[in-house]
């Protein structure tokens, strides 16, 4: 049995937390004092990543392990995989791994997303009948590419008809799951938040009549800025595409001010980092100090990666009963977001994750 004591965020009290088996107990005599002073957070939350997926597509369950490991260790101890190419429940097996809920493959149109990533659908009819099979095969989640560049246009476009997406997240919410879409322009949002979609990825496009509307909804957003500091290069990459080149450049100039603007609203914003192909896992921490930068607050920014982050994916925080999943930091990263470089202790499952070398 361990004992910790210190300040339990979000709150402001000392608490002394026991673990058994695990899982948070009651006190009892003979505990071994694991922390005495500090700052506990419930263990954190990467709302958008890809365990699974390398710079060239998916990846061997070897690396998929090391890539969840990575996270781990910078105390990242649950993750909403939002499509992968590969089959990993093998990892989710292992309880020195990070949960991770799965959202199954990503679904797309040919050539409207990066090649050999998504499950690409030739008639776009058969697009509820496959999320109904993504929605069995999954955790509760479901990912749609919302938008790609359309190469017939020259720039972003919307990849799926309203009427097939509304067909589309009706089956998965028959079926009991929640659906996201990878979605950087504004032509596809409507269509998306009207017929229903719990979540929206990047979302740099989002204009204040559609933040409106989902925050009267309740649609999520999670933004991936640090993913988004990505666009100008992948405009300079696109100069057969002027006018596509010209929107990724003037989304990520727009990124900043449009979660700002989402948060005011009222539209609930979560962590994630994209991690995955061009981003390197481990970097939560980096994510949070771009959205407290973008305009929430440092405790909000950390609830985004923590506590709020759980509740919004159904997952307790530290209460008695609940898995011992937490981070310990020796100074109070409310004050200062650089902290979360420097956990202290990362507890999985109520075993210490030892330090790397």
């Amino acid at each position: 049995m361990y004992r910790l004591r210190g300040v339990l965020l979000p709150g402001e009290n000392t608490v002394e937390l026991h673990v058994d088996a695990g899982r948070l107990v009651e006190p009892a005599p003979g505990a071994e004092t694991l922390v005495d002073g500090g700052f506990i957070v419930p263990g954190l939350v990467d709302a958008h990543c890809h365990i699974g997926l390398g710079a060239r597509g998916g990846v061997d369950l070897e690396e998929a392990d090391a890539q969840a490991r990575t996270d781990r260790d910078a105390g990242t101890l649950l993750i909403r995989d939002c499509g992968s190419p590969i089959d990993t429940t093998p990892l989710q097996a292992r309880h020195d791994l990070p949960e991770i809920i799965r959202a199954g493959r990503h679904l797309a149109r040919p050539k409207r997303y990066i090649p050999g990533v998504a499950r690409e659908l030739d008639d776009p009819a058969l697009l509820p009948d496959v999320v109904a099979e993504q929605a069995a095969d999954g955790d509760g989640w479901v990912k749609l590419v919302g938008d790609w560049i359309d190469r017939g246009v020259g720039d972003l476009a919307p990849v799926w008809p309203d009427d097939v997406l509304a067909a589309a997240i009706d089956a998965a919410h028959g079926a009991g799951a929640r659906v996201t879409a990878h979605v950087f322009g504004a032509a596809a949002i409507p269509g998306l938040v009207r017929a229903g979609i719990d979540c929206i990825e990047h979302g740099t496009g989002l204009t204040d009549d559609l933040i409106a509307e989902m925050a009267e909804r309740g649609t999520a957003l999670v933004p991936t800025l640090i993913n988004v500091e990505n666009f100008p290069g992948i405009a300079d990459q696109a100069s057969r595409y002027p006018a596509y080149a010209d929107h990724m450049r003037r989304l990520h100039a727009g990124a900043y001010d449009m979660v700002r603007r989402a948060v005011e609203a009222g539209v609930p914003v979560y962590a994630g980092t994209d991690a995955g192909g061009g981003i390197a896992h481990g970097r939560l921490a980096d994510e949070v100090i771009a959205l407290h930068r973008a305009g929430l607050s440092a405790a909000d920014a950390l609830g985004a990666a923590s506590w709020a982050a759980r509740e919004w994916l159904g997952r307790p925080g530290l209460q008695l009963g609940a898995r011992a999943d937490l981070v310990v930091y020796d100074r109070d990263p409310r004050a200062d977001l650089t902290a979360l470089h420097e956990p202290a202790l990362v507890m999985l499952r109520g075993r210490p994750v030892p330090a790397r070398a």
